[in-house]
């Protein structure tokens, strides 16, 4: 391929990832001032006070399980830290919105918990409220912490533990002195990365009934049918986001911490309350979720939602190969047309796994709408891409291409380029040295590329609830309706299908990498 059409297509697969920005900036500007002046007085007050404070509560309990846990699996030895060591990871595969699932119909008001307490003459306090969501999603983000805080601590932090120590200072003054300020600057963007999760979430508030800027859009868009106040309320998310990013990357250039040493050193031995607390953050976060759920679903007398796992599955595969498939492009085009354009649409797509699902369904849906509009009255052509899977699966592949990208640049950084001059020198070039070199070297890393944007299309819930094709539900979305409506019970076994879908390939993973 010549460089002009390299160009083309970067630039082709770039647009989609820069409409929904561009769109939903332009929407702000543009927007009616009634309009805006309603969403002044009525929604944003409430939604963005609640959007603030939720991501500060999550962001200040997964700082302190995170950076807990990670110290101990780290830094101290204690009965069943090897197998705790990659236990307390499996937590991440479980949506907000499943444990929400299991979490409400046991504290509930009509639930196990405040029964029996209501028996005994005490009294239980509303789970539906803004700490018992702070509580379900810090559940299932405090392992972004955990795993950051884990390999600081351990490539950086023990031998500071054991120079401060040597120093004569109390393990924990040692902690928070030496090891601490080194492992500062990850644990910090894992942080920003909680609090950019809490910002995308859609599923876990809106069981809790709970208005955010996600729920917000949605509303507008589906209940008050009106694009144009779901378009300038993504557009105060999209602000949010910019500004969490702009911090984040202000961070990392400013902040600069230098190892202290390679070697092992020696973990401090610690008594078996180590053990109970890393036990009990798993009891509360997995464990009980999962029984809870396996028990609703054999109470249960609903059907098997095959059709839902089924669409779930498909809507998996198509997502997964195209992102997979754009991800090869911007990293293949990068390393081998180095240029602005190359590099810089490579950058643009790392920015849509920062996007909230319901920015990018909306900042997606109406430009496209709008096109196909002008299309049918001037062109006489009613192509109908809205409401489609076709869209669908274009916004999941701008909102997962990021994560099919990291495992593919990795294996590609490990071809070495004298084997593709060789393979020039051999005279190929263009697609079948695409074909016949890069592929089957990038094999590896497309598979989990694969793997990992499947699993996070089954568990994605905004994007997919907001554009799939009128009565076509996934897994997810069977979820978001079963609870909106109250059947808890129900809900209980697309939830677990999709917690197991997701615990699989983590426990896989993550044992893999424990016995490494």
């Amino acid at each position: 391929m010549s460089r002009i059409s390299i160009h083309t297509l970067v630039l082709l697969l770039a647009i989609p990832h820069l409409v929904p920005l561009l769109a939903t900036g332009v929407g702000w500007w543009r927007a009616d001032p009634e309009v805006l002046a309603h969403l002044r007085l009525y929604v944003l007050p409430d939604a963005l006070v609640h959007t603030v404070w939720i991501s500060l509560g999550v962001v200040l309990v997964t700082a302190l399980l995170g950076i807990t846990l990670g110290a101990l699996v780290a830094l101290c030895e204690f009965p069943g830290r090897r197998w705790l060591r990659w236990a307390l990871v499996l937590p991440i595969a479980l949506p907000g919105y499943v444990l929400a699932v299991a979490w409400i119909g046991l504290m509930d008001y009509t639930g196990p918990i405040a029964s029996a307490l209501r028996e005994i003459g005490l009294g239980w306090p509303e789970f539906r409220s803004m700490p018992g969501v702070v509580f379900v999603l810090s559940l299932s983000l405090y392992p972004y912490v955990y795993l950051v805080a884990r390999e600081a601590f351990a490539s950086q932090g023990a031998r500071a533990m054991e120079v401060a120590r040597a120093l004569g200072h109390r393990p924990l003054r040692a902690l928070l002195q030496a090891a601490l300020p080194l492992a500062r600057p990850a644990i910090v963007g894992a942080l920003l990365l909680v609090a950019m999760e809490v910002l995308a979430d859609f599923g876990t508030v809106s069981a809790f009934n709970i208005d955010t800027l996600t729920v917000a859009i949605y509303k507008a868009w589906f209940a008050l049918f009106s694009l144009e106040s779901a378009l300038a309320l993504a557009g105060v998310l999209l602000v949010l986001v910019i500004g969490l990013s702009a911090l984040e990357m202000r961070w990392r250039g400013r902040r600069r911490f230098d190892s202290v040493g390679s070697a092992p050193a020696r973990r401090i031995v610690v008594g078996t309350w180590a053990t109970v607390v890393c036990i009990l953050v798993l009891l509360l976060a997995l464990a009980i979720p999962v029984g809870r759920l396996f028990w609703l679903v054999w109470l249960s007398e609903g059907d098997w939602p095959w059709r839902f796992a089924q669409n779930s599955v498909l809507l998996g595969g198509m997502a997964a190969a195209s992102a997979a498939a754009a991800a090869t492009v911007f990293a293949v085009a990068a390393r081998e047309v180095p240029t602005l354009l190359t590099h810089g649409a490579k950058r643009l797509a790392l920015t849509g796994y920062g996007m909230p699902g319901a920015l990018l369904a909306i900042g997606l849906y109406v430009p496209v709408a709008a096109l196909n509009a002008w299309l049918a009255e001037f062109a006489q052509v009613d192509w109908a891409i809205q409401g489609s899977v076709l869209l669908l699966v274009l916004a999941l592949t701008v909102r997962f291409s990021a994560v099919a990208l990291a495992p593919i640049d990795g294996a590609l950084a490990r071809i070495r380029p004298t084997l593709i001059d060789s393979a020039r020198g051999l005279g190929i070039s263009g697609l079948s040295l695409v074909a016949k070199v890069h592929l089957p070297l990038l094999r590896s890393g497309l598979l989990v590329g694969l793997l990992l944007v499947a699993i996070d299309t089954m568990k994605e819930m905004p994007i997919t609830l907001m554009m799939r094709p009128f009565g076509w539900d996934t897994l997810a979305t069977r979820v978001f309706e079963l609870t909106q409506e109250g059947r808890w019970a129900e809900a209980a076994m697309p939830s677990l299908l999709i917690g197991l879908v997701g615990l699989l390939p983590i426990f896989w993973l993550e044992r893999g990498h424990a016995r490494t």
